[in-house]
């Protein structure tokens, strides 16, 4: 198999692709794939370096001073090229874990958490309103981050359903809580003799769980489809209508993605201003994070009244 195919394959698909990530984040972390599959290194091992990078950043843009700044930035960007090589990695070389996709979104969590706090430490210090009363940037930051975690987790949801209809569930990474629930129970794990891996579960079922309470004609959707197609051989026509009324909306996913966080960041840094991004997080972006749940709701809804027409 040459190259361009090993690429290709490590794509998750032309459907749900960003196109920064396309033209520069895909390629770098192709390279940064192959590199770490003749070390012998796993996609979780880029995960933990990414999330030290990460932080790297967020400690960088606490300095009021523009190069460290940009240093920041560019540790952010390498971040994010390991953010993407460890999925490549994983798709390329089949090492999926339930662990790593945690570990994924927990690693983004940690970059922005240490980015919050610093700009608000960096403000506080620097910006004589800020200074006199502290409080207000930190409050404008908590419920800046409450949503930015809401759009996020909204997003990858509304992804990971379109990739369910466009691959089946082995190309896709959508679970339940009920399901994930049932397996913890039967797993026989506890916090005493597994401490972590309950950890990370019960993170992660709460998290699946509120992505279910944002998106509930989606999950009437999902159990529609289990009612009427048990066996999950869901009608190519049926699968084919959902993409073509699913696909538009991926480009408002992609949005609240990393790349136009970190442009309207860098943005914000550039000039001097990074308390700036949380009104961004709080305006532009819930705006578009509301607009992409009234649509893909109501694609739902027909989904869900259409669905006795269709034959297998």
């Amino acid at each position: 198999m040459n190259s361009r195919e090993d690429y290709l394959r490590s794509l998750k698909s032309g459907d749900t692709e960003e196109g920064i990530d396309l033209l520069f984040y895909r390629p770098i972390g192709y390279m940064w794939a192959r590199l770490a599959s003749r070390l012998g290194i796993t996609p979780n091992n880029i995960t933990i370096a990414s999330i030290f990078l990460g932080v790297g950043a967020g400690v960088c843009f606490g300095f009021n001073d523009l190069w460290v700044n940009v240093a920041g930035m560019l540790l952010l960007i390498w971040a994010n090229s390991f953010d993407s090589a460890d999925g490549q990695l994983a798709r390329l070389t089949h090492q999926y874990s339930r662990l790593g996709r945690i570990l994924d979104g927990v690693s983004g969590d940690l970059w922005f958490a240490s980015i919050y706090i610093a700009i608000v430490i960096r403000e506080n210090s620097t910006i004589p309103l800020f200074h006199d009363h502290p409080w207000e940037l930190w409050v404008l930051a908590v419920v800046a981050g409450f949503f930015h975690a809401k759009q996020a987790s909204t997003a990858d949801c509304y992804r990971q359903f379109h990739l369910y209809f466009l691959k089946g569930s082995e190309g896709s990474e959508l679970d339940s809580s009920e399901s994930l629930s049932r397996q913890l129970r039967e797993s026989g794990v506890t916090w005493r003799n597994g401490f972590f891996r309950r950890l990370c579960m019960s993170v992660y079922i709460a998290y699946t769980r509120s992505q279910e309470r944002l998106t509930p004609r989606m999950q009437a959707l999902r159990q529609a489809l289990a009612e009427r197609w048990p066996d999950g051989k869901i009608p190519a026509g049926f699968r084919a209508d959902f993409r073509r009324r699913s696909l538009p909306l991926m480009k408002y996913t992609n949005i609240l993605t990393f790349n136009w966080r970190s442009i309207g960041l860098f943005i914000t840094l550039f000039i001097g201003q990074p308390w700036l991004y949380f009104v961004y997080e709080l305006t532009l972006l819930n705006l578009v994070w509301v607009y992409m749940i009234r649509r893909h709701e109501r694609i739902c809804r027909l989904m869900i009244n259409e669905i006795h027409s269709y034959r297998q």
